[in-house]
C-alpha cells in the first residue's frame, strides 16, 4: 500500500492535526517546501498597477474586447518591472471569471481555446511567463526580476509564479472581473509554475496545473518507471528552475524531507483540479494521482473535499484541448453553480502498488 509521507494531519512534531490548526500546519508546509524546492518567492513590490494600453473589437468574435494591458510593480529597493496581460472579455454585463494562462511563450491558448473560455462565459487572459524571467540557462539570471534582483536565490520556477501573482493584482482592479473567481492554468513547466502559484497566494480560487511531473503535482518518493528525476534537471541543464537545496537530492530523491502533496495541502482548502496524460511517464501521474489522494483528507477535513479532483486523458504530454475543456467543466461547476456530469473524483490507476516504487 502506498503510503505519501510526511502526512498532511500530522504537525511536524507528532502531534494530530484539527481543522482550527490548519493555518499553523499550513505555515510548517510552506517553510518546509517553498524555501528549499524553489529558492523561496521574489518580494511582491510596493505596488502593482495595471496600465490600459488599448481596447479594441474583432470581427471574428463580436462583442468581445480585446484589451492589451501593462502590469508594472515597483518594488522599495528601487526598479521597475512590467510585463503584457491580454484579455478577451466577453459581451454582456460583468463581472466575469477569469481563466488566466501564462504559456504565452508556447501559444497552447490558441483562438480556440479562446472562444471555448468565452463561450462559458469566462474572460480569457494569457500573459508570457518568461517575460518576468527567461527560460534560458545561460542568460535568465540577465532577464526581467533578475535585473533587479541579481544575488536572489529564488528559482525560474518561483518568478513565473510572481508573475501570476501580479496578474492577479492587475485583474482584481479591474471592473470586468469577479475578483474571487479567478482560475489559473499552464502545461509542464507552465504546470509546476502554477502549483507553485496557487499554493502561495490564497486569491486564486482555481489552480489547474497540466501535465506538471517532478516539482509540481508529481511525488518525489513514489515515482513510475522513466518518471522525472532530480538528475534529469541537472543532466539537461533545466535546474535552474528550481532554488540550490532541491539540487543537492541528485540520486536521492527518495531522501527529500517533504513531497509535492504539501504544495496540494497549500492550495486547501481552495480548488484544485490536476490535469493529467496516461502516456506521459515523465510527469508521474499515478504519482500525481497519489498525490491528489493524500491531499484529500485535509479538503475532507475542512469541509471542502468537491473543490479537490483530478481528470486524466489518454494520449502524450501536451495541453491539449481536452484538458481545457476538463478545467472549463471545473470552473462551470465552481464559479457558475453549473450541473457537470463529469466526475473529478473517480478511481485511478487499481494496480496503484505495482506502477510506483
Amino acid at each position: 500500500m502506498i503510503e505519501v509521507s510526511p502526512d498532511l494531519l500530522t504537525f511536524a512534531d507528532g502531534r494530530p492535526v484539527q481543522a482550527v490548526d490548519w493555518e499553523k500546519r499550513r505555515e510548517e508546509l510552506f517553510s518546509a517546501i517553498i524555501p528549499h524546492e524553489y529558492g523561496g518567492m521574489p518580494p511582491a513590490g510596493t505596488k502593482t498597477v495595471g496600465v490600459l494600453l488599448c481596447d479594441a473589437a474583432i470581427r471574428s468574435l463580436p462583442g468581445v474586447t480585446y484589451r492589451t494591458c501593462e502590469v508594472r510593480t515597483t518594488f522599495a529597493e528601487g526598479g521597475e518591472l512590467s510585463f503584457h496581460l491580454n484579455l478577451w472579455i466577453p459581451p454582456g454585463e460583468g463581472p466575469f471569471p477569469v481563466i488566466l494562462d501564462g504559456d504565452g511563450c508556447w501559444r497552447y491558448f490558441d483562438d480556440d481555446i479562446v472562444k471555448s473560455v468565452l463561450a462559458r462565459g469566462n474572460i480569457a487572459a494569457s500573459f508570457n511567463r518568461t517575460a518576468v524571467a527567461a527560460d534560458n540557462k545561460d542568460n535568465y539570471r540577465d532577464t526581467g526580476i533578475y535585473r533587479l534582483f541579481p544575488e536572489a536565490e529564488f528559482g525560474v520556477l518561483s518568478t513565473w509564479a510572481w508573475g501570476y501573482h501580479r496578474c492577479v493584482d492587475v485583474l482584481s482592479q479591474l471592473d470586468a472581473v469577479h475578483a474571487d473567481q479567478i482560475a489559473i492554468t499552464g502545461h509542464s513547466r507552465g504546470g509546476k509554475t502554477v502549483l507553485l502559484a496557487g499554493a502561495t497566494d490564497q486569491r486564486i480560487a482555481v489552480t489547474n496545473p497540466n501535465d506538471s511531473g517532478i516539482g509540481g503535482s508529481g511525488l518525489n518518493h513514489w515515482k513510475c518507471e522513466r518518471s522525472e528525476v532530480v538528475d534529469d534537471f541537472i543532466r539537461v541543464g533545466s535546474i535552474f528552475w528550481f532554488g540550490k537545496g532541491f539540487a543537492e537530492y541528485q540520486h536521492r530523491d527518495r531522501e527529500i524531507p517533504y513531497d509535492q502533496h504539501f504544495l496540494h495541502g497549500l492550495v486547501a482548502p481552495r480548488a484544485l483540479l490536476v490535469n493529467e496524460a496516461y502516456e506521459d511517464p515523465g510527469a508521474n501521474p499515478p504519482g500525481s494521482y497519489a498525490s491528489c489522494r493524500a491531499a484529500f483528507p485535509v479538503y475532507e477535513m475542512l469541509g471542502a473535499k468537491d473543490r479537490l479532483g483530478w481528470a486524466l486523458r489518454e494520449g502524450g504530454h501536451g495541453h491539449r484541448p481536452a484538458d481545457f475543456e476538463a478545467l472549463l467543466d471545473f470552473t462551470d461547476r465552481h464559479f457558475h453553480g453549473r450541473s457537470v456530469r463529469r466526475d473529478f473524483q473517480r478511481e485511478l490507476f487499481p494496480q496503484l502498488d505495482e506502477l510506483l516504487s
